[in-house]
């Protein structure tokens, strides 16, 4: 991992198209701006832990379980 000290107003460049500004410190906290290609996903960590993790649940479910599930929205969209 690198390690880097930065002040408000100063930056990172990661590649050719991504670049990682220190907008603000206050206290504990520090706002970050990041400016990256739209194509680029940019996460919180927290939100991509959770995001990792309900990849990992959704793929552990059985076929039988998608199946029924399957009929019973079918069914359901059916009566309505």
């Amino acid at each position: 991992m690198l390690v880097l000290t930065r002040k408000t107003g100063e930056g990172i460049i990661i590649g050719d198209d991504i670049t990682v500004k220190i907008i603000e410190t206050k206290g504990g906290a520090v706002r970050v701006g990041i400016d990256a290609p739209r194509s680029k996903k940019v996460y919180r960590q927290e939100i991509y832990d959770r995001i990792v993790e309900e990849n990992r649940n959704a793929a552990q479910w059985d076929i039988t379980d998608l199946d029924s599930l399957s009929v019973n929205i079918s069914t359901e969209k059916k009566s309505k």
